[in-house]
């Protein structure tokens, strides 16, 4: 299944409403909502989504004038889908998946970034010195050295995680899709990344937290070489898509208005934030309290954090036939619903 909903198990002041987690009743209390009494809200059990869980689990919906009808999915493809069938309302999800609802001709724009930076680029130790070294280079000295290229693990082509991994290497003066020193494996899912680590079946990989702690709370070989920040400052990854029926309602507003208070938790709250991880991506509280400290977990809100580096996805989304063409910052973004607030 591509999606699940997120019942009442999960917090005991949610309500299960047609099977999905239904929160904040303002709109029954005559609030103004612009004509919309209900948004459906896409989101992912990952860390660049924090902000719904906090949102959900501090009650923040009930500041909203429309009942919250929260809808958990597993991957980015599936919410495009959701979306472009008149399903999903608002969308928190990856940069590149967004542009493909927006290629698509669906009325949305990005209102809202939820992280900066969160990607790093990790590789088995024995590389880094010798990377730092040679550059490009040391790939063909491993491959030369091993008999076998480098195998880098990460999301499946065009998600955000490859998109920065084949940027890097692009800048490192390396074509992967050239290069037989490199092989790049798709996999599904930061689980399946990490057992593919920890099994020794990659060695290295471009991903995002909670990965990077649990590799290095758990000893692995494979540990941090660059940071996003290093590579890309200001890359963009999981945003806020909003239909245009909600970007003309004041509906659009307010859930920024939560958006960025629970942004200020996560940054205030840490201790508080590592249960809400705990609860809502199922990572034990202790991991999540050390993840929420390292330097990818940048938590943002305002969309303009990330609208310089979007270019950069947007043209390797077009060269991946993602998309028709490069899309510009205008046709992406909608910058007037943060700036209003």
């Amino acid at each position: 299944m591509s999606e699940r909903n997120a019942g009442a198990s999960r917090r005991s002041f949610l309500t299960a409403a047609g099977g999905a987690a239904t929160v904040g009743l303002a709109g029954c209390l005559g609030g103004d909502s612009g004509g919309l009494d209900e948004l459906t809200v896409a989101h992912m059990p990952i860390y660049p989504d924090l902000q719904w869980y906090v949102m959900e689990g501090e009650g923040y919906f009930s500041e909203i004038d429309a009942e919250i009808d929260g809808r958990e999915f597993t991957d980015g493809p599936a919410i495009v889908q959701a979306f472009s069938g008149g399903d999903i309302d608002v969308a928190m999800f990856g940069i590149v998946p967004a542009m493909i609802v927006i290629d698509n001709d669906i009325p949305a724009r990005v209102t809202a970034a939820n992280i900066r930076e969160p990607m790093g680029i990790m590789a088995e130790s024995s590389f880094h010195d010798t990377f730092e070294e040679h550059g490009g280079d040391a790939f063909a000295m491993w491959e030369e050295e091993r008999g076998r290229p480098f195998r880098f693990g990460t999301f499946p082509q065009g998600s955000v995680p490859d998109v920065l991994l084949r940027y890097w290497l692009r800048e490192t003066g390396v074509d992967p899709d050239e290069n037989d020193s490199i092989e790049i494996r798709e996999i599904n899912g930061a689980s399946a990344v990490w057992q593919a680590i920890n099994g020794g079946n990659i060695d290295g990989t471009s991903i995002m937290e909670p990965v990077p702690t649990i590799a290095q709370e758990e000893g692995s070989s494979v540990a941090m070489l660059r940071t996003a920040a290093e590579i890309l400052p200001g890359q963009p990854a999981a945003v806020t898509l909003m239909s245009d029926a909600v970007r003309d309602s004041p509906l659009a507003a307010q859930f920024l208005e939560q958006h960025v208070r629970a942004t200020d938790f996560i940054d205030e709250n840490p201790d508080e934030t590592a249960q809400h991880v705990e609860s809502g991506i199922g990572m034990p509280v202790d991991r999540a309290r050390t993840a929420l400290d390292s330097p990818l977990s940048n938590f943002v809100t305002d969309p303009a954090s990330i609208s310089e580096a979007t270019p950069v996805f947007s043209e390797f989304a077009a060269s991946n036939g993602q998309i028709g063409e490069q899309l510009t910052n205008d046709q992406i973004f909608d910058f007037d619903v943060y700036d209003s607030l």
